[in-house]
């Protein structure tokens, strides 16, 4: 289980919003926030950020609000980015290809340090200092990494089939954006993100 299992996964996807909104705030050196104006440039109710916020600790200062810095440290502790994640991605299409590339450019902690594809022609292709691994090598370079995280970039009908690879390797959380959803054992964390149905719900807006 993760380490805050009980908290709703809708608050723990707003807690990287937060972070990176606090993260520009100390770019422009400000050094404190209110709830309210929190609220007010993310859209969301000055309410639900201090209830979010309260579920992990005391960090308001009556009067003033949030200490911009402190806050910050304390969100990327609670997410644990105060730490480098090591990545292993599966699948090198042109979405793998894509977030490969644009990992490289991050000064994030969390990184892509494995990639790994089934098809031959793919096996030995270089992307930076990554070369493309094939999925028999999958076991050994999860172990030798430490590698607790994977993103599935594969077709359909591949991706339950490389998530059974991934959870039998070791893997605790995927992040799966193959359009198909998969299932994992209940100590392991899947999050399905299919482009598809993001667009099609933000079709009903218009």
């Amino acid at each position: 289980m993760t380490k805050f299992h009980k908290i709703p996964d809708v608050v723990i996807k707003r807690l990287p919003v937060y972070l990176r909104y606090l993260q520009q705030l100390v770019e422009r050196d400000i050094e404190t926030i209110s709830s309210q104006q929190m609220g007010e440039d993310l859209n969301l109710n000055p309410a639900q950020i201090r209830k979010d916020l309260s579920i992990f600790g005391d960090f308001g200062v009556k009067g003033m609000g949030y200490r911009v810095i402190e806050l910050s440290e304390k969100l990327t502790g609670i997410l644990g980015l105060d730490k480098e994640i090591p990545i292993a991605l599966v699948g090198m299409g042109n979405l793998g290809v894509a977030l490969c590339q644009y990992n490289r450019y991050q000064s994030a902690n969390t990184r892509i340090v494995a990639l790994f594809d089934g098809h031959p022609s793919k096996i030995g292709e270089k992307f930076g200092s990554l070369e493309v691994k094939s999925m028999e090598e999958l076991p050994a370079v999860v172990k030798e990494k430490k590698i607790k995280m994977g993103i599935i970039t594969v077709p359909a009908q591949a991706a339950q089939n490389v998530a059974d690879q991934l959870i039998n390797s070791g893997i605790k959380v995927i992040l799966n954006f193959a359009p198909a959803l998969i299932q994992g054992p209940m100590d392991v964390k899947v999050q399905n993100s299919d482009v598809t149905t993001e667009l099609q719900a933000l079709a009903y807006y218009l």
